[in-house]
């Protein structure tokens, strides 16, 4: 599974990061802003599980579903 986390490290993304590693749930991170526009992100964070991309409150659903 690859998760991919696009941060700008807004209290928001720093939820989801700290849910991410409580799990302990590998991720990548990316604060790139030239990227997030280039995928068409209008907001952070965003969530990427294998090509699956959630805004944060999907992405926390998801994290708090895992076990």
């Amino acid at each position: 599974m690859e998760v991919t986390l696009y941060t700008t490290f807004c209290p928001k993304c720093r939820v989801l990061e700290t849910k991410l590693k409580q799990k302990g749930i590998e991720y990548k991170e990316i604060t790139d802003v030239d990227i997030m526009t280039e995928k068409g992100f209008m907001s952070v964070p965003m969530l990427e599980v294998d090509n699956f991309v959630m805004n944060f409150t999907e992405a926390n659903t998801w994290i708090n579903e895992r076990n």
